[in-house]
């Protein structure tokens, strides 16, 4: 995992801080892969019931890590119980690696 254990303990508390304590939060994509370089960060938040407002908690938490850990690209999608499930969701839970 490409990320630093700083960036990912923000990551971590600034998620539980948006979304609520139950919020899982996983990396996937490219910086999952120690051998890659550069890449954005993407995340999967997997939350135990619905979420309200979960655009505007999204842009949230993109604004807040932006803010802490610099300006990089950072994708958010998240997967509760009212959200479709789409093939991106299967693919961010079995290649995720909890932050």
């Amino acid at each position: 995992m490409r990320l630093t254990p700083e960036a990912r303990d923000t990551i971590r508390q600034t998620t539980k801080s948006v979304f609520g304590q139950q919020a899982r939060v996983s990396l996937f994509g490219s910086r999952t892969d120690d051998r890659l370089k550069g890449g954005d960060i993407d995340l999967l938040i997997e939350l135990p019931g619905p979420v309200s407002d979960k655009q505007q908690k999204i842009l949230t938490l993109v604004a807040r890590l932006q803010r802490t850990l610099g300006e990089r690209s950072i994708d958010v999608i998240v997967l509760d119980p009212q959200t479709p499930r789409q093939p991106i969701h299967t693919v961010a839970q079995q290649t995720g690696q909890p932050v």
